[in-house]
């Protein structure tokens, strides 16, 4: 039996390698068929005014007329289908890092909105939601009692 020594930097270098194996996973692009039913999920960005909550969402690469927008007193959801194109490949090899596929998104909103008066804008992949706020919301004012104080 031959004796090893023992290198506690070995441990961390092959634990290093494992964390970095994992992120690269994690990172890489995928194809879509490796994940059925996976939905691909716009980025979204909200803010808020007096008058309204503006919602952008990240949407590149999807016509108008396929995005479904439903929007409720307090959610909007958005979902449409990104669509492939047909292309026949001479050379016999395709790669693609595209996600194509349906996906869905429901956002909660911090107020209460007028759901018949929605904006919409759509340029260049971003989708610009504007969604003014219920009358009740904009001038609502609540009083704060403090208990008992004494001097």
């Amino acid at each position: 039996m031959s004796l090893v020594r023992l290198n506690p930097w070995r441990e961390i270098d092959t634990l290093q390698r494992r964390m970095n194996r994992m992120f690269e996973d994690a990172l890489s692009p995928v194809s879509f068929d490796d994940f059925a039913g996976f939905a691909n999920v716009p980025a979204a960005e909200l803010s808020e005014t007096d008058e309204a909550v503006h919602l952008k969402l990240e949407i590149p690469g999807i016509d108008a007329k396929d995005l479904n927008i439903e929007v409720t007193a307090d959610t909007v959801s958005i979902s449409g289908e990104r669509k492939s194109e047909e292309k026949s490949e001479t050379d016999g090899v395709k790669r693609t890092e595209f996600r194509y596929g349906k996906f869905q998104r429901a956002i909660s909103l911090p107020s209460r909105i007028q759901n018949t008066e929605v904006k919409a804008d759509y340029k260049d992949g971003i989708l610009h939601l504007t969604l003014p706020k219920a009358e009740e919301e904009k001038n609502k004012i609540v009083k704060v009692n403090i208990g008992d104080v004494t001097a």
